[in-house]
């Protein structure tokens, strides 16, 4: 009788143990599924954020649009005045260059102002962990501009390879670079490089301001 209660009691766990497992295995499906639902819902909350995003306008680009425009049209203006001083090697002349290149920044302005205005914004890469829907680091921007608008004061007193060298290091730090010193010198290396590339490269010679002479 032991022997027959102890082989019951055996084959009883046994069912026991088959039923925790397949217990065990139902759970695990049911977390995956769940886990499934969850990805599939998640996703679908990011497609309903990016039709969001895309049917409402965002007002911040209208302010490179109208940046893009000021600086096309300072650039036309500016170059309107430039002399027609032409020659033999160059029957051009220095002014159209410029007023091509004012002229394409408006279109730019206009269609990107278009393009806005119909709800259109940057597509998402695959893989590429960006938010669209982020706000703008204004800090950065404005420190950007700060440093283009400093350069355009100091270029012709300080000469390019300074200026050059703070807009160089002014924009990585707007950036978020922390490394004062490398920074600074990866500047002046650029700001030295492109002096003598055009100078050489190209005969222009770039504004040597304070150190003219020494260049």
């Amino acid at each position: 009788m032991s022997r027959t209660d102890d082989h019951g009691t055996a084959e009883n766990r046994t069912d026991e143990n088959r039923t925790d497992e397949n217990r065990t295995d139902e759970n695990r499906t049911d977390e995956n599924r769940t886990d499934e639902n969850r990805t599939d819902e998640d996703r679908t909350d990011v497609d309903r954020t990016g039709e969001l995003q895309r049917q409402r306008p965002d007002r911040a680009q209208y302010g490179v649009c109208a940046f893009l425009a000021l600086t096309g049209t300072a650039v036309v203006v500016d170059a309107s005045r430039i002399g027609s001083a032409t020659s033999s090697n160059d029957p051009i002349g220095p002014r159209p260059a410029p007023i091509l290149l004012g002229v394409l920044l408006l279109v730019v302005a206009v269609i990107y102002a278009i393009d806005v205005a119909r709800g259109g914004t940057g597509e998402q890469e695959g893989g590429e962990d960006v938010d669209l829907t982020a706000r703008i680091g204004w800090r950065a921007v404005l420190a950007l501009i700060g440093v283009f608008v400093a350069n355009a004061l100091l270029v012709d007193r300080l000469g390019w390879v300074i200026s050059g060298a703070l807009l160089f290091w002014g924009s990585a730090l707007a950036l978020g670079s922390r490394r004062y010193v490398l920074g600074l010198a990866f500047g002046v290396a650029l700001s030295l490089t492109s002096f003598y590339a055009f100078a050489v490269g190209l005969g222009v010679n770039l504004p040597a301001g304070v150190l003219q002479g020494i260049l």
